[in-house]
């Protein structure tokens, strides 16, 4: 078991950059498996997730983490704290950047090199040296991939470039298997068939909340949140699971709700019907939706997320 052990490698690998670069389709492209949300809107992902990925004898535990971004509420600050502690913990971090946005003109386009900039200074502050990942290399031309590429790798911040698509998995294997060679050597620290460190109650909870973003993205802003209040194991092997959603006024309720209950009816069934998927099993799920004005200040949420309230 000793010798077996020696020829073993695990270690931990970050994945942070600006909001909505692609940081949670890429961890899930790597691990094969759906593990963390992904939704067009920025800052879907609001806490540290781990995807397991194994490649031959490398068990790479993949930190999907909060966008790194100017930070306005305590949530956001929060958000970005525990960015940059997954960093700080990991063996080896990529950096994802959304390539099309890096050239583009729009607000958000600005936006989002204002967040790489405020990356590329973090790594600077710690001295780390990051893999760059430029993503969504299908957008671009490729002469202007290049140019990027230099312009980024200059900053001297990065190890390796990989230019990637994690949409259709261009040159992700690539990356996959670099990262299984960084790895150091020592034992796994999970079951080879485990694809996420990451509880049921939690997991459903997530679930529900990226189909609330997806459905009523255009009216509902992002004082939501989805809480698991019950989970009952039933003796037909099916269980039941009770939620609430939290929305933060009285006016966001009826949004949620749809005329005739039509889009919360919705939500569920998309739900309902992934979380089947997921655990294998068939699922009985009953949502609420309440107004909780101010859930974003509370303390307790924080401490379930794994966020610091103070930050």
């Amino acid at each position: 078991m000793a010798a077996e052990n020696q020829t073993r490698r695990a270690g931990f690998v970050a994945v942070i950059g600006a909001p909505n670069a692609g940081k949670s389709t890429l961890v899930n492209r790597l691990v094969g498996r759906k593990v963390s949300i992904v939704t067009h809107k920025v800052q879907t992902t609001r806490f540290q997730i781990r995807g397991v990925m194994m490649r031959g004898e490398a068990q790479v535990v993949l930190v999907d983490t909060p966008g790194v971004f100017a930070p306005r509420r305590r949530l956001d600050r929060a958000m970005v704290k525990a960015a940059w502690e997954g960093a700080s913990d990991a063996d080896a971090i990529i950096h994802v950047v959304d390539a099309a946005a890096e050239i583009g003109s729009k607000p958000a386009d600005r936006r989002s090199a204002e967040d790489v900039q405020r990356v590329i200074a973090g790594l600077e502050k710690t001295g780390a040296k990051a893999i760059l990942a430029l993503n969504k290399i299908d957008l671009i031309a490729r002469e202007h991939l290049l140019a990027l590429s230099q312009r980024l790798f200059e900053t001297g911040v990065y190890s390796d470039v990989f230019m990637i698509s994690a949409a259709t998995g261009d040159r992700v294997d690539d990356l996959a298997a670099l990262l299984a060679q960084r790895m150091p050597e020592g034992p796994w620290f999970y079951a080879p068939d485990q694809i996420a460190d990451l509880p049921e109650r939690l997991l459903a909870a997530e679930i529900t909340r990226e189909k609330v973003f997806l459905r009523v993205h255009e009216e509902l802003p992002y004082e939501t949140t989805v809480e698991t209040e019950s989970w009952s194991e039933r003796k037909d092997g099916s269980v039941r699971i009770d939620q609430i959603i939290y929305v933060a006024r009285e006016g966001h309720k009826p949004i949620l709700l749809g005329r005739n209950g039509r889009t919360i009816r919705e939500i569920g069934e998309r739900a309902r019907i992934e979380l089947e998927a997921e655990l294998g099993r068939r699922v009985h799920l009953f949502l609420q939706v309440k107004v909780r004005a101010g859930w974003g200040e509370e303390r307790a949420r924080y401490a379930a997320l794994g966020l610091d309230f103070n930050a």
